[in-house]
């Protein structure tokens, strides 16, 4: 079974005959097998030639690249080896059509809301009182089908995230102040948390949509962008409250990781290395976890529920089977 490969150590990365080698500073290194590796996170400092690239591009390996402080900056996204161009087409179709676009815009909130009402519901039935913002995501909840341009959706949309984050201090067994998302910098602790976790939902996404014949860069939920693969943020949306979110209130109602585990920085907050390399132990362990998926009759990881996700939007598009967003049931 193929598996993600993460690196924190700085050196250089190589091919070495049918391996891709990382060479400490000091000469120590370490060989990395490509015939299970799904794709590799880079978070060191490390150098790497075309003849290296080459090597991933040829074998499918997408190359996701953070900073120092644990941000992620981009990803190399090795040419398309199964390209429709038929589904390319209608990609770009449900785009433009606005009544097509607000359809799968709408399945996909909707999919994202009801797996937050799900978390909602999992802390109040273990005693936290979040009866009145379960009403009220509810509520708001009613309103997605009935928009009919992409900003009213995308109102309501963040109406439901303020919403549910209002809840996060009663779900959380630590002393810590989150009033609001804010993103670019971090603030905070949690804040930190929910951009490195999402970015990891986000990259998991685009890798499993490289195997499929979708383009990553047509949308729809999310404007299509010059710079980014904005479909992974589309179906990154499904499993924010599944993984991400649900990482987070585990690691922190254990104490796993605290404000020890954080540095404060003239504009930010950001994560010791300690902090991020068990967030990626946990995320990796969960993408693992297999459930028993009703229409399949078998078990599937959270990771396949996501190539999953991609299939079932190439069936929506090509008019065999409309989309419904993943909706947990347990």
């Amino acid at each position: 079974m193929a598996e993600s490969y993460f690196i924190f150590s700085s050196g250089e990365l190589k091919r070495k005959d049918n391996v891709i080698r990382i060479t400490a500073p000091d000469g120590r290194f370490k060989d990395i097998k490509i015939e299970v590796t799904r794709d590799i996170y880079l978070f060191g400092e490390v150098s790497l030639n075309t003849k290296c690239l080459n090597y991933l591009a040829q074998n499918k390996i997408p190359v996701h690249i953070f900073n120092y402080y644990g941000f992620y900056t981009g990803t190399f996204y090795p040419k398309e080896s199964n390209v429709s161009g038929k589904l390319f087409v209608k990609q770009v179709e449900n785009y433009t059509d606005n009544a097509k676009r607000i359809e799968l815009a709408q399945l996909i909130i909707d999919a994202a809301s009801t797996n937050i009402l799900r978390n909602l519901r999992y802390y109040q039935e273990r005693g936290k009182d979040l009866e009145s913002i379960i009403t009220e995501i509810k509520a708001l909840k009613k309103g997605i089908f009935r928009t009919n341009e992409i900003n009213e959706l995308m109102g309501i949309e963040g109406s439901i995230r303020r919403t549910y984050y209002t809840a996060w201090n009663t779900i959380i067994n630590q002393e810590i102040d989150f009033e609001k998302r804010v993103k670019r910098p971090p603030d905070n602790m949690i804040n930190t948390m929910i951009s490195f976790l999402n970015t990891l939902v986000y990259t998991a996404c685009l890798s499993e949509i490289y195997v499929s014949q979708l383009n990553p860069t047509i949308s729809y939920l999310h404007s299509v962008g010059e710079r980014r693969f904005s479909l992974s943020l589309d179906i990154a949306e499904v499993f924010k409250p599944l993984l991400a979110d649900r990482i987070i209130f585990s690691l922190l109602n254990k104490k796993m990781i605290t404000e020890k585990d954080f540095v404060k920085d003239s504009n930010y907050f950001y994560m010791k290395e300690n902090a991020q390399k068990l967030i990626l132990k946990t995320f990796n362990e969960r993408l693992e976890i297999s459930i028993k998926h009703r229409d399949l009759n078998r078990k599937v990881s959270y990771r396949h529920l996501m190539r999953l996700e991609a299939y079932k939007l190439v069936k929506h598009l090509l008019e065999d089977k409309k989309y419904e967003g993943f909706k947990i049931w347990w």
